[in-house]
């Protein structure tokens, strides 16, 4: 990112740059002294050349950006029926370097028997999918050079620096149509959606542009054209309300999942929620802070520590919570209050340490030490059906989202 608008990163994201990180402390020194000196020297005519692309029309930016969204479509049998065994989905995504890497959701590739990818000239290749994370709903694709020229990229942008009220445009495949860009703003930020994991869960851009079925993948762009954002949900029974995946996130998934084909992160092994004033007031717990743990994943190092999830489901308001189960009030002597504090107690979560925690129980406090291994994929990460995303089957069915039922 262009350290001195804020706005701008590379347009191409490859893997031998993400690499870089790695050099020598000294090298990294030299380097950045060389790209300071660059960009003192070029600042004029950059602001310049920023300040024209971001007042740029939508039409202008759909015809510079819209050649790099791509049309992609997955097969998936199903053995075990005797009719419509075959079932094709459709999706967006769009070419994040110009070797054939393309970014898409994981609901739209995972778990299917042939993904195809489709240019915006009309060009159909084939895919082959690199790595996938369920989770973060993030996946990576693999697609031909041509022979002749360079495919279009897309860059990102900083969505640190988004603000409700932005003006967003959205390009994808709505409904099998064939591409089609949608406007609209940045409604709400940080968005955590229910039906996520609340300890591995990512907040969510909201937006209120036009996100049909079909535009799963596609990108969410700035008037600057940078992408800040991946559309991936829908909110059922309602007008307009989507969500996308930041691009400070889709960033950090790029390198291990082209290379790995999948993420690493550390199990622990609960989900619940963090006690917060409105919890407190209802039910009140005994406790000022804390994690509440609802569930326990079996076999998890929670599960073999004696860690217990809730017992008694209840409802308040929109939330569904489950209730009677252990209160986390420290990981590693960093005492759970706030989202902040929370966050900052799963960074000291990582695989191969040992972690201390400090748990409420019926009235008592004491302490357990947990051995943090790597987190298999567990049953709930890879969605039942595509029922919870906006793609798009080819025989007419539209899939309506779930989020909030």
């Amino acid at each position: 990112m262009d350290s001195n608008n804020g706005r701008e990163k590379p347009a191409s994201v490859s893997i031998a740059l993400m690499k870089q990180r790695a050099i020598l402390i000294t090298q990294r020194q030299k380097l950045w002294m060389q790209a300071l000196l660059i960009a003192l020297a070029l600042l004029p005519a950059a602001s310049a050349h920023a300040a024209t692309e971001c007042n740029q029309s939508i039409a202008d930016l759909y015809n510079k950006k819209s050649p790099a969204v791509v049309r992609i479509t997955s097969l998936s049998i199903n053995p075990y029926r005797q009719e419509d065994r075959i079932e094709q989905m459709t999706g967006s995504g769009f070419i994040i370097d110009a070797k054939g890497l393309v970014m898409t959701n994981s609901h739209v590739v995972f778990g299917t028997q042939a993904v195809s990818v489709t240019l915006n000239d009309g060009t159909t290749l084939p895919a082959k999918l690199l790595g996938a994370d369920p989770i973060f709903d993030l996946a990576i694709l693999k697609i031909p050079q041509p022979q002749h020229g360079t495919l279009p990229v897309l860059g990102f942008g900083d969505s640190d620096k988004i603000r409700p009220g932005d003006v967003v445009v959205a390009i994808g495949n709505p409904m099998g149509l064939g591409q089609t860009i949608t406007s609209g703003i940045v409604s709400a930020l940080n968005r955590l959606l229910p039906e996520r994991p609340r300890l591995l869960s990512w907040p969510m851009i909201q937006t209120d542009t036009p996100i049909n079925l079909g535009n799963s993948g596609g990108p969410l762009l700035n008037l600057c054209g940078d992408v800040i954002g991946i559309a991936s949900e829908i909110l059922g029974n309602a007008q307009n309300i989507g969500f996308a995946i930041p691009s400070n996130l889709a960033i950090t998934v790029v390198a291990p999942l082209a290379e790995k084909g999948h993420l690493t992160r550390p199990w622990l092994g609960v989900d619940g929620s963090l006690i917060d004033a409105e919890l407190r007031n209802i039910f009140a717990l005994p406790l000022t802070d804390g994690f509440l743990v609802e569930a326990v994943e079996p076999g998890s190092p929670a599960s073999v520590a004696g860690i217990t999830g809730g017992s008694l489901p209840v409802k308040v308001g929109l939330r569904s919570l489950i209730l009677g189960g252990d209160i986390i009030v420290a990981i590693n002597d960093n005492a759970l209050k706030d989202d902040v504090s929370l966050q900052r107690g799963l960074d000291l979560i990582s695989i191969g340490a040992r972690v201390k925690l400090k748990i409420f129980r019926q009235g008592k406090s004491f302490t357990t030490e947990l051995e943090i291994p790597e987190r298999p994929l567990q049953p709930g990460d890879v969605p039942e059906s595509s029922q919870s995303f906006s793609v798009y089957q080819d025989k007419g069915t539209r899939i309506p989202s779930q989020i909030g039922h």
